[in-house]
């Protein structure tokens, strides 16, 4: 069984190796007129001149020899030479990574203070011995905010409208500020909300009475409730802290900050290909760093707890909060309400000025062409969550099939949760072009795998029940086995999580399309919809106001309705497949 996991990683990473490698040829967007445009922009586009070009990169050696000789040179420390410039990547990749090292490393601390703000209410309430009903409305709010959109709205007010720090570059502590906050924020916001149910659950754990009666201070008690609590908290810290190096690539580009991120989309920009591996290279193997010292740190908690398999995760505490489906009612309402009036105007006429303010003709203002902005959200509604909406299904899909397969699904799945959908979307774009398809299989390739990881985990836990595991000696078929009981008993819970995702990647879309990676304009996708009012942002915030509504609606939606299906989920629990085992045993001869 270990041999199948071992082969599963293997073979993932090795997939991976290989994409970057054939990045050059992945591309259908012929890179030699684009590097003869940028190098020699006095000579003219003959084929002979595309030949001499192509030679020169070495593209007329075949896919198989430029990847090897990539790849050694990447073994050896050397990079290769920008097809632009024709400097070498090597040290450009690492000033950037530096730049983007530093700005992670504050958003990090960013972050830690935020959770630890929401979790202090939880903790002062556990050691007075009531039950926390957990972070509220606040983290709800923190966490629905994506980064480019608090990055939007802290240029216009720390920036535009206070004058408190610089609105780009990066020349010092000042200019660490705003990016630092659009990213951490967010994340501590998400660190925050579930290490705060964590402890809940723990300070209701009947060990702690004993420590209470045997007068451990309050300080202890906390120290040993943090570490009870964390390691279950760490696998997802992870991910945030992951999802920090996608983050980043959108608020590096808002700031105009010189890391990595803002680097390999301007490579990829202009199929610099070189440049455009050697940062999508450094941005994974960031992101892999940042899930093994999340693994360790988890492993340096638990100890003996961990090698000898005896961890138990801290059962959830349901706390019911009185008018707790009005929050998901409100927004859901106001959602719908700005689509259905919205879809009975025209989204692309251009009747109204230049940036009209908000008014009773136009209640949400008027773009920089002039066109209705309440029709261009609500029809982007349908472009944005109708899209998301089928990427979700697929993502079901492959994640019901691919964790059908445990062990073999280890190795994908772990090297998709370290790839941000920001980073897999450069890649696609530069091998097919920005597109809302493109954009869509970029979030597709990702979003799949939290997906198969829940499912693999239920097949676990369902084969190990005893009236699944009796059923080889009864005679039944490993097919048998998966289709007519494992399959139904795990479909239900992962439909669910799907659903609850589908916020997150409508959000991970509209992140694709502010950064130019999703549909072309006039479309009136909501990224792309902020893209467009940004420029515009100190003079006509409802450019951005608009689509921003939208987008916190929906973050907002997805928190709140979250909690709501988890507790409801809770109150029904997780039957077995009962019925299913008897009418198995009863077609036994």
């Amino acid at each position: 069984m270990r041999g199948l996991t071992a082969l599963s990683r293997a073979g993932a990473l090795a997939g991976l190796l290989a994409l970057l490698g054939a990045l050059p040829w992945l591309s259908g967007r012929s890179p030699e007129y684009t590097v003869l445009r940028a190098r020699y922009a006095d000579r003219e586009a003959t084929p002979e001149a595309l030949a001499s070009v192509r030679a020169e990169l070495g593209l007329a050696r075949g896919p198989l020899a430029t990847t090897t000789e990539w790849w050694g040179g990447v073994v050896r420390g050397d990079l290769g030479r920008s097809w632009i410039s024709g400097a070498e990547v090597g040290p450009g990749v690492l000033d950037a990574l530096a730049v983007s090292l530093t700005l992670m490393a504050w958003a990090a601390v960013v972050a830690l203070v935020v959770a630890a703000l929401l979790v202090a209410p939880a903790v002062r309430r556990g050691l007075r011995g009531r039950a926390s009903a957990g972070s509220g409305a606040g983290a709800a709010a923190l966490t629905a905010l994506p980064e480019f959109l608090l990055a939007l709205l802290l240029l216009v007010v720390g920036a535009v409208w206070l004058g408190w720090f610089p609105p780009y570059g990066w020349s010092g502590l000042s200019s660490v500020v705003l990016p630092a906050l659009a990213l951490g924020v967010p994340a501590g916001g998400l660190l925050g909300r579930v290490t705060a149910e964590s402890v809940t659950a723990v300070f209701a754990e009947r060990w702690l009475r004993t420590w209470r009666a045997a007068d451990w201070t309050d300080r202890e008690t906390t120290l040993a409730v943090l570490r009870r609590a964390l390691p279950s908290v760490l696998p997802q810290a992870g991910l945030v802290v992951v999802g920090l190096t996608g983050g980043a690539v959108a608020v590096e580009e808002v700031f105009a900050v010189p890391g990595l991120g803002r680097a390999t989309l301007g490579a990829a920009s202009a199929q610099d290909l070189p440049a455009l591996q050697a940062g999508v290279l450094a941005l994974l193997g960031l992101a892999v760093l940042v899930g093994l010292l999340a693994a360790a740190a988890r492993r340096a908690l638990l100890g003996p707890a961990l090698r000898a398999g005896v961890l138990q995760v801290p059962a959830p505490v349901v706390v019911r909060r009185r008018g707790e489906r009005a929050l998901p009612l409100a927004c859901a309402a106001a959602l719908a309400t700005v689509v259905l009036v919205g879809l009975l105007r025209d989204p692309y006429a251009s009747d109204h000025a230049r940036l009209a303010p908000p008014s009773w003709s136009l209640p949400l203002g008027a773009d920089a062409s002039g066109r209705d902005l309440l029709a261009r959200v609500a029809h982007g509604a349908v472009t944005t969550v109708g899209t998301a909406v089928v990427v979700t299904a697929c993502c079901l899909a492959v994640g019901l099939l691919v964790g059908l397969a445990p062990r073999l699904s280890v190795g994908p799945v772990e090297v998709a949760n370290a790839a941000p959908p920001v980073v897999v979307g450069i890649v696609v774009a530069s091998v097919s072009g920005p597109s809302l398809a493109g954009a869509a299989a970029a979030v597709l390739l990702v979003s799949w795998a939290p997906l198969a990881a829940h499912t693999a985990a239920l097949v676990v836990e369902s084969r190990a029940q005893p009236h699944v595991a009796v059923l080889p000696t009864l005679g039944v078929g490993r097919a048998r086995v998966v289709w007519r009981h494992l399959l139904p008993t795990v479909a239900g819970p992962v439909a669910r999580h799907a659903a609850l995702r589908l916020p997150a990647v409508v959000l991970a879309l509209a992140g694709l399309g502010f950064l130019g990676l999703g549909p072309a304009r006039p479309s009136p996708e909501w990224g792309l919809l902020l893209a467009d009012g940004a420029p515009y942002v100190e003079r006509a915030p409802w450019a951005v106001g608009a689509p921003a509504l939208a987008l916190v609606l929906v973050g907002v939606l997805a928190v709140s309705g979250g909690a709501v299906v988890r507790r409801r989920d809770h109150d029904r629990g997780s039957p077995s497949d009962v019925n299913a085992f008897k009418s198995e045993i009863a077609s036994v001869p």
